[in-house]
Parts: structure tokens; C-alpha cells; sequence
């Protein structure tokens, strides 16, 4: 279930944004709430003056004396350029969002309270770091600062509009900042980047429906023969430590691998006698991240590249800043620059003056759902015995309405009741009880390692401050979730890769499927030690790439995960720096931009090989001959590729495939493709709503047929005139105000569209959902490369810009660039700084 950022818009807010557009209450309220770069602030509770220094894209540049002033600092730049966006992620987080936008936002309030993301960021404060919660407090007096002097519309457009309606409130004032609501966020990104629950949701859908065995075909094993996973080798030692060593005894390896697969076997057996499981993954987000050493480089310094791929929201959800102590030591240390989250103090993603790291999602398997046996309303069965479930009241304040409303939580001891308030979820032990011949549905709960609390803001400052390897893996020990691939470069060449985060050691099962929760054998045992978790530094090669691929082979003893990104994206970026030579930023650049489409170059010597009779509908298949397989903007064979692609998809399995379970045309559908195109008579090439049996060939020319009709209706009639841009466009949607559906309403808010290329499962990646249509869902939201040799000569680009005001100059300055390919020159040094600064704001003490 993603439905916790979903915008949720009432016709009466609509209604009142019109209003506010036609009325033209014009360029003051429009343009009340952007901030000035200039003068001085007083700000209570700093030791000595702050110094911002903004270029001209608006990026701060923080200087101060003490870590608690450059914090402060942070949270009032960040109140200033995006407090909306802040005030919207701590609704959504706390279960909240009705008190802003009325009863439609109740099912998703109801949601997050039942998993308590905003109860857990409360409980996590007290296992902090004293140095940790300071931070998080000064971060929240800079917040708070900005909010004593600006209200309304002076904070945001969005607070104008919402308060011309009697939604938000015309007396809406944001509560203060606090340290919990910082944490909050860190949850929502968890739950955005960790776990299958979605994953065994469909497999349990289809279960009900469909034999095990044709579900997994479905979801092909990793291709460990053709796209390499991020180690080659790896194994445990018998003191617990991750090691790249080939294992010695390899019989004894094999017996164990035949023995977790045995294993394995009796759980899908268990699965396929009764169990309601789920099927179903659709490529996610993801990101590339890799890093060479100076053996690959022009410098003879390494670099390291990184470019995140999230959803395309207005603004987008990075931000960068510096920040650096003037005088960096232990009272101060300090000195890091990157992309950080508004409503989070510190730098997420960048560099500092020694070392540099980036992130991409090692999506291990972290959730689990448990069928719950009832016993009556408050209790449910386990290991034998009646078990009372916990319970407490969650009360909801809605825009619109004078009464609150109120939902109990049931929690068991694996977690939250879900199905008491998804429908997904409820749906799901329904099917169960179906398949288990019970009489009444069983409730579902999660297990989630998110809903335990603990230190991940640490890590976060810790590696902030790091200097080398062994400081840098200490400060990942304690990065908890959402567990990512870390990978690390420094001055002085070293490079590395480390998997953090809380995995869980399953006593039975690998999670691929709901289990049940009466049966203690389903139980989690512990975590997989940090000390056994995927590592490599300096590897023989000098490369080290992620792109969301599988992180170790199967020799590896723990289970992580089976749902990795099938490793198209890196296979094709080590190919590309295999070939490249000596790299400088602008080549490790332009491998971030590679539209290469590895699946058009399996599938296309099949579609040319189809007998297409007709003139007109074989001018489409004539632009795929001699096309070299990449899809920049322009390019007329990508676009009738991709159009074949999607028709195919809906050819091939839309006849036998619930909606909620069709193609979205990523990684797993390339695998799947695959496999089915060499099994020509393959049942799923048959078309049950025709009498005829239909094979391969026949669904592969109707599938050609389709598309030169679709893109003819759509484009062009000549092939000439195709191109793919003009249906893979981006537009930045605003995420509340954004979606009204009134042409002058979104166009206060949102950008675009934009035309690109590149496309899903791609090293450019323009992702779009192939059971929808071609615009594009996600994209890289920021891209940086980082040059080891000298800091100044990094590069770095923002898909939005530095602001959330909609008619600032920064709000969307840096997207053109992006869309181009092209990157912002990454000033660090105080020399580089100062050639850029366009403005300058000094921070001070109240003089009493």
C-alpha cells in the first residue's frame, strides 16, 4: 500500500484556488512568502553570528562557530525555502493529514496512525545520542524562529489558498518544530524504500486464483550468469565476519545451499496446501551509485557518482546545502556539503573534506505479514495458547466537520492489525479463510523492523563527520532502516561498499509469503549481524557499482532478499567503465545519462523476424532495423519500441492477470520476457477471450500491428516525425495543490511537462508504468558526481530547485539543466564559495 503520500484534494479547496487565481488577488499573496536572501536575522540561542552565503541557483552556503549554531541555521533556510513541504510531510507522518484537507484524507490518517510512525520517531528520541537530540533541537529553534515572524500566506502560497476555504482553516497556524517531527520523516522514507508487503499482497491475490508454480514464473531467479550482483563472492566466517573469500569446502557448501533450498521448497509446499499467498512486485523506486578508484581515473583519485530515483514531486524532495564550522576541530567538526531532506538537520547524500558516500536501496526483505487466528475481538492464538492483543484509541480532528472520529489499534505480538484498516490488507485474510476452509477471515498483521525504534539519526550526523573507512562503517553500524547500499571514496583513494541496516533472521520461511501467526515457527529470531553484513573495501577491480542489483551471490549464508532489481541498469554501467578508459567527472557524467535499453536488444531480433504483410504496418517494424538500442528524446525506433512494448505486456497477460497485477514494464517483466520469448507455444501467449490458441509469433505481429496504429493516432503518420519524447513526458506535480484538475489551479503549482528520454530499468531512469501510459513516474532526483582530487571540481544538479515557492526564481531553476543532462559546478572551499555568492544573510543574538 503506497498510498501515504497520495494527494488528497476536496472539490471546495479546488474551488477556492480557482477563486484565488480568477480573482487575481493577485502578485501579493502570490508572491508574499518568498523569502529574501539578505540582512541580518536575529535568532535566539546562538553562541556567535552565522553566515549564509547563497549562490545564484539560491544553494546556502552555512558558516558557523559551534554545530548547534549551524544546525539552527539549517532549520531556519530550510523553514524559509520549504516550510509547506515540511508542515505536509509531518501531517502525513502523524496521521494528519484530515486536519488539513478534510475527511477524503481519513482512510490515509488511519493507515499510519494503526502503524505509528509518529509514536515510534517519539520513542526513538530517548535512545539517541545526547549530541544527536541537541542537534534535532537546535535544528527545531531554527524552524521555530522563522515561524514567530511569518504566518498565512507568508509562509506559503498553499496556506493562502487553504485558507479561503473552511478546510484548513482561515485561523491555521502551524504548531512549532520539534525534534520527533524530524524523525518522523525518516519512517515515511523506511516505508517507501524498504520491504515486499505489496509484493505478498498480490502473490496472496493470485494464489487464490493460480498454481504456485506458474506464479513464480512470474518472478524469475536472479540472473547471476549475466548481470553481476554488487560482490562476487561472499561468505561468513566462523567468527561471524563478512568476508569476500571463496569458501574452501565446497561440498559442504553445496550441502548447505541444498539444504536452505529444501527449506525453502517446504515453505512454498506449505504455501500451495492451503496458505492464501501473495504475488506480485513491481519495479519500485531505486538509484545508481558507483565509485572507481584512481586506477580508473584521470587524476589518479577516485570518484564516485550517485543519482537517486524517486518519485517526480514539486518540489523535488532534496535540498542542498553546506554546512561547515569555521574552524573545523572536535569542538566543531563539521565540514560537509550535499542533499539533505527539509524537516532533517545535517547531509544526507555528499561529501565533507575527507571522504565522500552515496546511497542506493538494498530493498532487503524487512517486512513480513502474519495471518492472525481470533479468539474473540481482543485476542488471538499462538504457540497454542490465547494471546490478549494490545489495543489503544487514535482520535482524528477533520477539516469540515465538528465531530472527531476515533478507530481502535489492535496490535499482536508481530505487529499492527493492518487488515482492521486496508482494504488491500482485510482482503487478504479474507482469501486466506477462503483457501483454509475457516469461517471467518483472518486479520493480518505487520512486522516491520521500522516499527522498532532506533538510532538511524545518529548515523546520519556520524557520517556527517567521518574522516575515514573505519570511522565511516562505525557511523553505518548504526544506520538501522530503510537498510541501503553505502558506497565510499576518500582523498586519500581508498573506496568501499557497505550494507547497513536491520535485516531479520527468519526461523522459518524466507518472506516471500504471509505466514501464520498462530505457528511459532514463523517467528523472527534475531537480525543479521552487523559484522556479517555485505562489506568490500578496495576491491583488485577498483570498481564498485549499485544499482539496486542483487548484493551478494548465493553462497551468501543469510537471506536478505529475492526481490532485487534484476540488474540490467549495473550490468550496463560496468560494461560502460569497463570500456571507458581513464574517467574524469564528465565521463562518470555521461554514463548517468546512458539510455541504452538492454531488453529492446533481446526482444528485437524477434520482432524483426515477424512476417508483417501490410506496407503501412511494417513502415513501424522497418524503424527498429539497424537501431542501436538507446532512447534519448529524439529517437523515433525508441519510441516504436516502447509502444510495442507496452501493447505487448497487455497482449500477453492482460487476459490472464488481475488488474492489480499487470506489467509495469520494469526489470522483472524484462526477466520474465526473457524466458517466455524462448517458449514459443508458452500458455501465456494465449489469448483466452479468442477461440483460437494463439502462440508467440502471433501475439508478437498483433503486438507490432498496435502499435504503428497507437503511434500514428498519437504522433505521426510518418516514422519520420516519431519521437519518443513526445510521449515520455515529466511534469513536476505539486503534491497537494498540484492535482486539481483545474488547468489554471495546477498551473500555479506545478511545471511542465518535459520531454525526455531514457526509460524504465534503464541507467537514465525515466521510469513509467506500462499498465498506464508513457508519462513518467519517476526519475533521478538529483544527480552528483564527486571528484576525490579536488572538491571544487564536482559536479552537481538538483530535478527542482533550492525552493517550494512557487513563483520564486529557484523553484524549478535547475530543472531545465537536468533535463538536458547537464550539472551545476559543486562549489565546497571558502575560495569557491565566495567566487559564487549572490547573497549573503547574517544570523545573530537578540542583543538582550
Amino acid at each position: 500500500m503506497r498510498r501515504l503520500l497520495r494527494v488528497i484534494i476536496l472539490s471546495g479547496i479546488v474551488f477556492a484556488a480557482l477563486l484565488l487565481v480568477v480573482a487575481g488577488t493577485g502578485v501579493f499573496v502570490v508572491r508574499h512568502s518568498i523569502p529574501g536572501y539578505g540582512g541580518t536575522v536575529e535568532l535566539t540561542g546562538l553562541d556567535a553570528d552565522v553566515e549564509v552565503v547563497r549562490d545564484g541557483n539560491g544553494i546556502p552556503q552555512i558558516y558557523a562557530d559551534k554545530p548547534g549554531d549551524l544546525f539552527a541555521a539549517q532549520g531556519y533556510v530550510h523553514a524559509q525555502d520549504r516550510f509547506f513541504e515540511m508542515d505536509f510531510r509531518r501531517h502525513v507522518t502523524s496521521g494528519r493529514l484530515a486536519e488539513l484537507f478534510g475527511k477524503d484524507a481519513l482512510e490515509t490518517d488511519k493507515f499510519v496512525r494503526t502503524l505509528g510512525w509518529r509514536r515510534v520517531a517519539e520513542q526513538e528520541l530517548g535512545l539517541l545520542t545526547p549530541s544527536t537530540r541537541q542537534y534535532l533541537e537546535d535544528y527545531a529553534r531554527g524552524v521555530n524562529a522563522y515561524l514567530s515572524t511569518h504566518a498565512g500566506s507568508g509562509l506559503s502560497l498553499e496556506y493562502a489558498v487553504l485558507s479561503l476555504k473552511d478546510l484548513g482553516g482561515s485561523d491555521y497556524r502551524p504548531e512549532p518544530w520539534t525534534a520527533a517531527d524530524s524523525l518522523a520523516w525518516l519512517k515515511a522514507m523506511a516505508w517507501d524504500l524498504g520491504g515486499n508487503m505489496d509484493d505478498e499482497i498480490t502473490r496472496t491475490k493470485l494464489a487464490a486464483k493460480y498454481p504456485v508454480s506458474n506464479i513464480e514464473s512470474l518472478y524469475p531467479d536472479y540472473p547471476y550468469d549475466r548481470n553481476e550482483p554488487i560482490i562476487a563472492t561472499a561468505a561468513v566466517t566462523k567468527g561471524g565476519t563478512f568476508t569476500t573469500a571463496t569458501p574452501v569446502d565446497e561440498e559442504a557448501r553445496r550441502g548447505m545451499l541444498t539444504k536452505d533450498l529444501l527449506k525453502s521448497l517446504d515453505t512454498v509446499d506449505k504455501v500451495a496446501k492451503g496458505l492464501p499467498e501473495l504475488l506480485g512486485r513491481g519495479d519500485g523506486i531505486g538509484s545508481n551509485a558507483w565509485v572507481v578508484s584512481g586506477d580508473h581515473t584521470t587524476t589518479g583519485k577516485p570518484l564516485l557518482a550517485n543519482d537517486p530515483h524517486l518519485g517526480a514531486t514539486m518540489p523535488g524532495v532534496w535540498t542542498q546545502v553546506g554546512l561547515h564550522c569555521n574552524n573545523v576541530g572536535t569542538n566543531c567538526p563539521y565540514d560537509v556539503s550535499g542533499f539533505s531532506f527539509s524537516g532533517l538537520p545535517g547531509v544526507v547524500i555528499g561529501h565533507n573534506g575527507s571522504i565522500s558516500w552515496g546511497f542506493t536501496n538494498l530493498n532487503p526483505d524487512v517486512m513480513d505479514l502474519y495471518l492472525e487466528k481470533f479468539s474473540g475481538p481482543d485476542a488471538v492464538v499462538y504457540d497454542n495458547k490465547v494471546r490478549a492483543l494490545s489495543k489503544r484509541e487514535e482520535t482524528f480532528k477533520v477539516a469540515g466537520q465538528d465531530n472527531e472520529e476515533k478507530i481502535t489499534v489492535r496490535e499482536s505480538r508481530h505487529g499492527p492489525i493492518i487488515s482492521d484498516v486496508g482494504d488491500d490488507e482485510r482482503e487478504t485474510g479474507e482469501l486466506a479463510a477462503t483457501r483454509l476452509k475457516s469461517t471467518e477471515a483472518y486479520g493480518v498483521a505487520l512486522q516491520w523492523t521500522a516499527l522498532t525504534p532506533g538510532r538511524t539519526a545518529d548515523a546520519l550526523f556520524a557520517i556527517n563527520r567521518a574522516q575515514n573507512w573505519k570511522e565511516f562503517r562505525a557511523a553505518a553500524s548504526l544506520f538501522e532502516v530503510p537498510s541501503q547500499n553505502l558506497v565510499y571514496a576518500d582523498r586519500e583513494g581508498h573506496i568501499g561498499y557497505q550494507a547497513p541496516g536491520r535485516v531479520p533472521i527468519r526461523n522459518v520461511g524466507d518472506g516471500d509469503w504471509p505466514v501464520p501467526g498462530w505457528d511459532a515457527r514463523y517467528r523472527w529470531t534475531g537480525y543479521v549481524p552487523f559484522e556479517a553484513m555485505p562489506t568490500e573495501a578496495d576491491p583488485d577491480d577498483g570498481v564498485i557499482v549499485t544499482a539496486n542489483q542483487a548484493v551478494v551471490p548465493e553462497t551468501y549464508p543469510y537471506h536478505l532478499t529475492d526481490d532485487w532489481d534484476y540488474g540490467y541498469r549495473s550490468q550496463q554501467i560496468l560494461d560502460r567503465i569497463r570500456a571507458a578508459g581513464k574517467l574524469d567527472a564528465n565521463a562518470m557524467a555521461s554514463i548517468q545519462l546512458d539510455t541504452k535499453n538492454r531488453n529492446a536488444e533481446v526482444l528485437v531480433p524477434y520482432l524483426l523476424q515477424v512476417q508483417i504483410n501490410d506496407e503501412f504496418d511494417r513502415q513501424g517494424q522497418d524503424t527498429l532495423r539497424n537501431w542501436d538500442f538507446t532512447q534519448p528524446a529524439d529517437s523515433a525506433p525508441a519510441a516504436y519500441f516502447n509502444v510495442v512494448w507496452r501493447n505487448l505486456l497487455e497482449l500477453t497477460f492482460r487476459d490472464q492477470l488481475p488488474e492489480s497485477a499487470w506489467p509495469d514494464g520494469g526489470s522483472r517483466w524484462f526477466e520474465v520476457m526473457r524466458k517466455l520469448i524462448m517458449q514459443p507455444n508458452s500458455t501465456w501467449w494465449d489469448n483466452l477471450n479468442t477461440t483460437q490458441r494463439e502462440s508467440r509469433d502471433d501475439i508478437l505481429r498483433e503486438a507490432l500491428v498496435n502499435a504503428r496504429s497507437e503511434i500514428t493516432t498519437k504522433m505521426a503518420r510518418e516514422p519520420s516525425n516519431w519521437q519518443w519524447g513526445r510521449l515520455h513526458k515529466l511534469t513536476l506535480t505539486n503534491q497537494t495543490l498540484g492535482k486539481s484538475g483545474i488547468g489554471a489551479v495546477d498551473k500555479l503549482f506545478n511545471r511542465g511537462p518535459y520531454e525526455l528520454g531514457g526509460g524504465s530499468s534503464l541507467v537514465d531512469a525515466t521510469s513509467w508504468n506500462a499498465a498506464e501510459d508513457y508519462t513518467v513516474t519517476s526519475a533521478p532526483s538529483m544527480r552528483m558526481v564527486v571528484d576525490l582530487s579536488d572538491f571544487d571540481k564536482s559536479r552537481w544538479i538538483n530535478l527542482t530547485g533550492i525552493s517550494g515557492h512557487a513563483f520564486s526564481s529557484n523553484y524549478t531553476d535547475q530543472t531545465e539543466l537536468w533535463a538536458r543532462g547537464e550539472t551545476l559546478p559543486w562549489a565546497f572551499t571558502r575560495g569557491a564559495v565566495e567566487a559564487k555568492r549572490e547573497h549573503t544573510q547574517t544570523f545573530t543574538k537578540p542583543e538582550n
